[in-house]
C-alpha cells in the first residue's frame, strides 16, 4: 500500500551493505532517500554523487541535525549499532539498524528504552523476515505440513581471508556468528520459539575471530536446532524444518533471490514456488508504513532482545565449553 507522503530517509555510513538497501528504497513509493553521512566529507560527497543522493554530510551528527530526515538506516560496524541507534532516536529519527544489533543484551535493551522514551520506532534489519518465503514457511509449519516440528537445521557460510576486512576484525566484534550465524539463530527462533539451552563451539582463526562456529539449541517441547556458519568455508546457505512426517527445505533462505520451498514427504517432493520480491524494499516499506501509522513493525523490541540473548549465550558457551541458558 502506498503512502500519501513518502518517509524521508538518511543513511549513516557508506558501508558495502548499502548497495543492497538503496535500490529497494529507490523502487518504493513509501520511501525517499535524501541524505547520507560519512566520517569524512569528501567520502560522503563522492558517495552521494555515485548514488545520486541529494545531501552529503561529513559527520553522523550533522545528518541527525537535518530536520527533513525522518528515518535513518544504520549500517555502521557492530560495536556502534546501539550507540548510534540511541543517538538517532534521541534526535527524533526512526531507526532501521543493520543486524546484528549487538550480542550484548543490555545494549539492545538500552537502545529500545531510548526509542520508547523518544516515541520513535527502532527495528533490527533482518531483511529475510520480511520476504513472503519466510512467512509461507512459518505458515506451513503451523498448519502441520510436516507433522510435529522436531528439528531445525541451517547453515550460512562463505570464504574470506582478508584480515583487514571489517568482518574479520575483533575490535568491532566481527566473526562468523555475528555476521552470518545470526541468521541461523533467527531462522531457528522463527520456527521453534526461544531456546532453553544452547551449546556453541568455534574455530578461532588467525584474525582472532571465529572462522567456523557451530551451535545446537534445545527448545520447549523437545524441539532441537543445529546450525553451522563460517567465514572460512565454502559458500552455503540452507534452512530445513524437519518434522515427524516430512521436512521443508529452503535452498535460498536468507537472500530469497529464488524463493522456493521443497515439501519433502514420503510420497515425494512438492515444490512451492513464490514470486521473487526484494526483501530490502519490503523491510524499508514496513518501517515506513509503521512510521505513518499504516502498519505494525514486523520486528521490534521483543525479537531483538531475544535474538541478542541467544547470540550472547552461544558466544559464552563457545568460550567456556559448557551448555548455557539464554534466559
Amino acid at each position: 500500500m502506498g503512502l500519501e507522503t513518502p518517509v524521508k530517509w538518511g543513511i549513516i555510513s557508506t558501508a558495502d551493505i548499502n548497495r543492497k538497501v538503496i535500490p529497494g528504497m529507490r523502487a518504493s513509493d513509501q520511501a525517499e532517500l535524501i541524505a547520507v553521512a560519512s566520517r569524512d566529507q569528501s567520502r560522503a560527497d563522492e558517495y552521494a554523487r555515485r548514488w545520486e543522493i541529494e545531501r552529503a554530510y561529513g559527520s553522523y551528527e550533522a545528518l541527525l541535525e537535518d530536520t527533513d530526515v525522518e528515518a535513518v538506516y544504520i549500517s555502521l560496524p557492530n560495536t556502534l549499532h546501539c550507540e548510534w541507534s540511541i543517538r538517532a532516536v534521541e534526535a527524533g529519527k526512526h531507526v532501521l539498524c543493520e543486524k546484528p544489533m549487538s550480542k550484548h543484551v543490555g545494549d539492545v535493551e538500552a537502545a529500545f528504552d531510548a526509542a520508547e522514551r523518544s516515541g520513535r520506532i527502532l527495528m533490527e534489519a533482518f531483511m529475510y523476515r520480511h520476504n513472503p518465503q519466510s512467512a509461507r514457511l512459518r505458515q506451513l509449519v503451523d498448519e502441520g505440513a510436516i507433522g510435529d516440528l522436531r528439528l531445525v537445521r541451517s547453515c550460512f557460510s562463505y570464504s574470506l581471508y582478508d584480515a583487514e576486512n571489517i568482518r574479520l576484525r575483533t575490535d568491532v566484534e566481527g566473526g562468523s556468528l555475528m555476521d552470518v550465524g545470526c541468521y541461523c539463530v533467527s531462522g531457528s527462533r522463527l520456527l521453534a520459539g526461544e531456546p532453553e539451552e544452547v551449546f556453541g563451539q568455534q574455530l578461532i582463526g588467525s584474525s582472532g575471530t571465529d572462522w567456523v562456529f557451530t551451535g545446537s539449541m534445545r527448545f520447549p517441547g523437545d524441539v532441537f536446532a543445529q546450525f553451522d556458519c563460517g567465514t572460512a568455508l565454502p559458500e552455503r546457505d540452507e534452512l530445513e524444518a524437519i518434522g515427524s512426517e516430512g521436512s521443508l527445505f529452503l535452498d535460498d533462505p536468507w537472500h530469497c533471490v529464488e524463493p522456493v520451498i521443497e515439501l519433502r514427504r514420503e510420497g515425494g517432493v512438492e515444490r512451492i514456488e513464490l514470486e521473487p520480491q526484494d526483501s530490502y524494499r519490503l523491510q524499508t516499506e514496513n518501517l515506513s508504513d509503521a512510521i505513518r501509522g499504516a502498519a505494525a513493525p514486523l520486528l521490534g523490541r521483543e525479537d531483538a532482545v531475544a535474538q541478542a540473548r541467544v547470540v550472547e549465550a552461544l558466544s559464552r558457551s563457545a568460550t567456556t565449553d559448557r551448555a548455557t541458558s539464554p534466559r
